[in-house]
């Protein structure tokens, strides 16, 4: 009599092979079998992208074929193993079905209807009851949806990086600029499609740590001139090790974003806009504004626009590069004059908005004050440079953050 345990673990075997073809075949490795008195008597795979059947996942698949395999739509007695946790599609047709049991590797915190999002199985004035239980070779599974999705992403940025013609008002630095910079090993992101941008790239860091909770932060980090987000590298992996997720883009004219050729294309509502639809379209949410020395003027107008997306608001005081290495990333995105506007435009830009201000005030300065003044009720840090000094400030900010 083979032990529960290794039975359990052989099924899964052989539903995770499912997943693999799946993954060859290009859909997202989830496999199932349906086992009977011991014996696998139907197999499924994902398929919804070729089969063009957005049921076809791969516990529907295999009980499909269990059904035909037994002449009956009633599977009394049967058994499905599949690599992840059932949604609550799948979920249903297995009560139908009238399964005996269902065991699944990972979870599915987004759409799993086994316990992560709802449990139907759990479901009391349903007419039949079937046993659940789950983590059967969860890291296997697990592993092979991450090896999936970060293949795709990286297609996803290739595709990205090819479909964003450089507009004749700007230049590019090759991406020769950035190789070997220590420290900063993160993947590009880039977008174009904001209306403000009007097809000049945008670049910006997205990466997300790995939350047991509810209540992950996102670190939404800008820089200010002469900077880009590579100064935000000591900090980055502290914020990602405590599960959160930090968004830091290159404003356009700064890092690997576009960089327009005329001085006197960079204007305030031009930054501030092409930002907010950052947010927007990334749908930020429990957002920490980290700001950089001058760049809070700018930051500083964001949360009164949608004050729902902030909890917390972190200002930096940052030293300057202390190596010859240092200084050469930092100078990497500006490789000769032309690619230098933002570095001659950007204070200009910043100096003639606070002579504004002070002379007679804006709107927008005046709205600024008041919300920060009466509206902003979120938690509120000042690191000074300690901060990018190593990872123990950083990991001040995430405690602070955390409790409040």
């Amino acid at each position: 009599m083979i032990a529960a345990d290794v039975r359990d673990n052989e099924m899964m075997q052989a539903a995770l092979a499912e997943a693999r073809a799946a993954m060859a075949a290009g859909e997202v490795p989830v496999g199932a079998v349906v086992v009977k008195d011991g014996q696998i008597i139907a197999t499924g795979r994902n398929s919804p992208i070729d089969a063009h059947d957005p049921t076809a996942h791969a516990e529907i698949v295999a009980l499909r074929a269990a059904a035909k395999v037994l002449g009956n739509y009633r599977l009394d007695d049967c058994e499905l193993y599949v690599t992840l946790e059932p949604c609550a599609m799948c979920s249903g047709a297995m009560l139908q079905a009238r399964l005996k049991r269902v065991v699944f590797a990972a979870t599915e915190p987004k759409t799993g209807a086994a316990g992560s999002v709802l449990n139907l199985f759990a479901e009391a004035r349903i007419n039949h009851q079937t046993a659940v239980q789950g983590g059967v070779l969860a890291e296997e599974s697990t592993a092979l949806l991450q090896t999936f999705f970060g293949e795709r992403r990286a297609v996803r940025r290739e595709e990205a990086r090819l479909n964003h013609p450089l507009q004749d008002i700007a230049l590019r630095t090759p991406d020769a600029a950035f190789i070997g910079l220590s420290d900063y090993p993160w993947p590009p992101n880039y977008i174009s499609d904001l209306p403000t941008l009007a097809g000049l790239r945008m670049h910006y860091l997205d990466e997300q740590g790995v939350h047991d909770g509810t209540s992950a932060l996102t670190f939404l980090c800008l820089h200010d001139s002469p900077s880009w987000s590579y100064l935000f590298r000591k900090m980055i992996p502290v914020f990602l090790a405590a599960g959160h997720r930090v968004v830091a883009p290159d404003l356009i004219g700064f890092g690997k974003s576009d960089k327009p050729k005329k001085d006197s294309f960079h204007q305030f509502d031009f930054h501030r806009q092409s930002l907010l639809e950052l947010v927007e379209r990334l749908d930020l949410k429990n957002v920490v504004l980290v700001l950089q020395d001058g760049g809070g003027s700018l930051g500083l107008s964001l949360p009164m626009a949608a004050s729902q997306r902030y909890s917390g608001l972190l200002t930096l005081r940052s030293l300057p590069a202390t190596s010859d290495e240092e200084s050469a990333a930092y100078n990497a995105p500006f490789v000769d004059s032309g690619h230098r506007a933002a570095l001659r435009g950007f204070p200009r830009m910043m100096q003639e908005m606070h002579d504004l201000e002070g002379a007679e005030g804006t709107l927008l300065a005046q709205q600024a004050r008041e919300f920060w003044a009466n509206q902003w009720t979120g938690q509120t840090l000042l690191a000074v440079d300690e901060a990018y000094q190593g990872e123990g400030m950083a990991s001040e900010v995430v405690q602070f953050f955390d409790m409040h």
